[in-house]
Order: C-alpha cells, then sequence, then structure tokens
C-alpha cells in the first residue's frame, strides 16, 4: 500500500487561494452583481472569488500525493532577475522613451532570461515584436500614445 504524504508548501498556497477567494466572496456580497450582459459593481469580484476557490481547491487536492514524485528543482534565477523587471522597465520608460523604444528594450530584457537565446536572435525577436506591436497598437487599433517620448527628442 502506497504512504500518501502532504505537500505543505502547496497546501499553503491552496490555503491562501481560498481565503482570498473567501475574502473577495464576502466582499462582493454587499454588491449588485448584475448579470453577464449587464455586469454590477459586484460581479467581477464574485467571479473571481469563484476561479480562487476553485484553483485553491485544485492545489489543496494536489498537495496530496504519493511519496514517489520529483521535486520542483531549482528556482531559475536567470529568469527571476530578467522576466520580473521587463514589465517593471515598460512601465517606467513609456512616457520617456517612448511606445517604440520601450516595447524593443523590453523584449530584448526578457528574450535574455533564457540560457539558448542567442545576442543577435533576441535583436530579431525585439525587432519583430516592436514592429507587430506598432502594427496593431499604434495603426490598427489607433491608440493615442507617442511611437518615440520626450527623452529621445534631445
Amino acid at each position: 500500500m502506497k504512504r500518501l504524504s502532504i505537500d505543505w508548501t502547496d497546501a499553503l498556497a491552496g490555503l491562501v487561494f481560498v481565503l482570498f477567494g473567501l475574502l473577495f466572496g464576502v466582499q462582493s456580497l454587499g454588491l449588485e452583481p448584475g448579470t453577464a450582459f449587464r455586469m454590477g459593481p459586484g460581479y467581477f469580484p464574485l467571479v473571481l472569488s469563484g476561479i480562487l476557490l476553485v484553483l485553491g481547491a485544485a492545489i489543496l487536492a494536489s498537495a496530496i500525493h504519493d511519496r514517489g514524485g520529483e521535486g520542483i528543482g531549482t528556482l531559475a534565477w536567470r529568469g527571476v532577475f530578467f522576466i520580473l523587471p521587463a514589465p517593471i522597465f515598460f512601465g517606467l520608460t513609456i512616457r520617456g522613451l517612448g511606445f517604440v523604444p520601450a516595447i524593443f528594450l523590453t523584449t530584448l530584457i526578457a528574450a535574455l532570461a533564457s540560457f539558448k537565446m542567442r545576442f543577435h536572435w533576441a535583436l530579431v525577436l525585439a525587432a519583430a515584436v516592436t514592429v507587430f506591436a506598432t502594427l496593431v497598437f499604434s495603426y490598427g487599433l489607433g491608440l493615442p500614445f507617442r511611437r518615440f517620448g520626450p527623452w529621445l527628442d534631445g
């Protein structure tokens, strides 16, 4: 007979999800939910509550497992140091640099998170994402943002 064990890290994470789901659910009870076609102020918190409760229950259920399973492994520090700062960099530089340089540099920073990505391919990827994003957001959707910001007016 296999012995089951509890992964306390996953169990705690599932419990946090459930607690936040309950918190959002209780908070949304005082607001009018409305319907899916005419959403009220309580609709989104109620839906978010349900999603968090379901995810929390799934994580709690997965916390009970066989002892023969593998662990998660080591943390990918390179990803942490490149992926997490990329959107922060974008948010801090979009007004000063403008959309085109900010999206180019943000993509370049995020691309460097992979050991397999060579710098010349990261430049190609950053250029392709910049062209695509500029075509879609600036020309296609006509969003009102500066393509090149005041920091580059020199």
